[in-house]
């Protein structure tokens, strides 16, 4: 303790002393302190070890004889490796099984012959083309693993289950099963500026057309798209992006459905957000909870043109003025048609002069009418629910052309569609949910702000 005491004092004594010095001769010091400091330098350099010379150290050359492998046997190990070989394909309306394997590269005719003859592997090319197909084969390009994927049959307008076809060879037999697997959603944000279309600003966004269509179909009592919409019109978006076991899905809609937008177009900002009160099928409100979805749809067709409306007309077949009891929508032949609202099939069948026809039953005094179909994808008793795909545009019975000819009735008379559509019942919020949808509301905002920034293709000379 002593000692620490004395040790203590001294160097306090040397820094009065120092500090009394740098402020007489602050130069002197300087070079004292660099002096010093070069003194610890060589200090340091002369306690170092000393570390011999590479070069005075000894050396010595090994030699030793490496023979090379025989190249035949190399190349014997090499064939006798198993490969395996990968390849993907999507189905064409054309295909069948020689032509579908050839594009995959599989060289197997028992393969072939399978997807013939198995009740399962024959739903590989039965329904609608666009299956996404992968196949797994070996070096000689037979068939090892085949894995096929596509929309599980449903009446929901939007898929949320995919089938997985799987076809393997086990033990040298090919086995073929099926199962329906629920389909993985991600969120996706957006925004895009009108040029000359809706379609033309989805595509420069990289926006799928599915999206487009339900956006046209979300604001529709809001703007005319085809004749209010005007360049430099603005939109943001953020929907779900399905996927099948992780890769996106090719068929039917490609996305799932639009959670929010907002539009702006002339100085006006509409918005809309998803939301399902309680047990309720869901449905579209503004962000001030006014409902932008009817109990009707304002027309069976997502885009199409009305090529003869509910009013007197020559008609083409009879040549004679006579009162036209519908609407009809001018569209090419397998133009998907839905039914307006919910509903049970009354009738789904062939009948007279309508050719093709469904009727669905609304409620008790209202049903509609569909005629002229190339295809009817339901059947009698069967329930619809509003916007389900109930068959296809066509030219069937007495048509001079591809069209859908449409009725509503009321109590048994037929009354004008649109104006129909236009009366129908707004769907509304309960007091119940209107503090959760006001929290939607807030979150929503918030999404679409970010939505806004994202960058977007700028307007010509911009």
């Amino acid at each position: 303790m002593k000692l620490q005491a004395s040790l203590d004092v001294a160097w306090d004594y040397l820094s009065a002393h120092i500090a009394s010095l740098a402020s007489r001769y602050p130069r002197t010091l300087a070079a004292s302190v660099s002096l010093g400091l070069a003194g610890f330098a060589v200090t340091a350099f002369g306690v170092a070890p000393e570390v011999p010379d590479p070069a005075d150290l000894p050396r010595r050359t090994i030699v030793e004889n490496v023979p090379p492998l025989d190249l035949h046997a190399q190349l014997d190990a090499l064939a006798g490796h198993e490969l395996d070989l990968f390849r993907s394909e999507v189905t064409r309306p054309s295909d069948t099984a020689d032509s579908l394997l050839a594009r995959l590269n599989v060289a197997d005719l028992s393969a072939a012959a399978f997807l013939r003859a198995d009740p399962m592997a024959r739903r590989l090319l039965e329904g609608r083309a666009g299956k996404r197909v992968q196949v797994r084969v070996d070096a000689r390009g037979h068939l090892i693993e085949l894995l096929a994927r596509y929309a599980a049959p449903t009446n929901d307008k939007l898929p949320t289950h995919f089938s997985r076809l799987r076809i393997q060879r086990i033990a040298d037999k090919l086995v073929a099963d099926i199962a329906t697997l629920p389909l993985s959603s991600q969120t996706v944000m957006a925004s895009g500026t009108i040029r000359s279309s809706l379609f033309n600003a989805t595509d420069e966004a990289g926006i799928p057309d599915a999206v487009a269509t339900q956006l046209a179909e979300i604001f529709a009592n809001d703007i005319d798209f085809r004749r209010e919409l005007k360049r430099g019109a603005s939109f943001s978006v953020v929907y779900e992006s399905l996927t099948a076991d992780g890769e996106p899905i090719t068929w039917g809609p490609v996305t799932g459905r639009v959670l929010a937008a907002e539009f702006d177009n002339q100085g006006q900002s509409f918005s809309a957000v998803w939301f399902k009160d309680g047990d309720t099928k869901g449905a579209y409100f503004g962000l001030d909870g006014e409902s932008k979805q009817r109990s009707f749809l304002a027309s069976p067709l997502e885009f199409s043109r009305v090529t003869s409306g509910f009013s007197m007309r020559m008609n083409p077949i009879l040549n004679a003025w006579k009162q036209h009891n519908g609407v009809d929508y001018g569209a090419p032949v397998g133009t998907p048609v839905r039914t307006i609202g919910d509903g049970v099939v009354e009738f789904a069948g062939w009948q007279n002069g309508y050719g093709n026809v469904i009727h669905v039953q609304h409620s008790q005094d209202r049903s509609t009418l569909y005629a002229h179909l190339s295809r009817i994808d339901v059947v009698q008793g069967q329930r619809v629910e509003i916007g389900s795909v109930i068959g296809a545009v066509g030219q069937t019975g007495w048509a001079t052309g591809p069209h859908l000819h449409f009725e509503v009735k009321i109590d048994g008379v037929q009354r004008n569609p649109l104006q129909v559509a236009q009366a129908s019942e707004a769907v509304v919020i309960s007091p119940a949910s209107r503090t959760r949808f006001g929290q939607l509301a807030q979150s929503v905002r918030a999404q679409l702000g970010v939505a806004e920034t994202l960058p977007r293709t700028p307007l010509l000379g911009e």
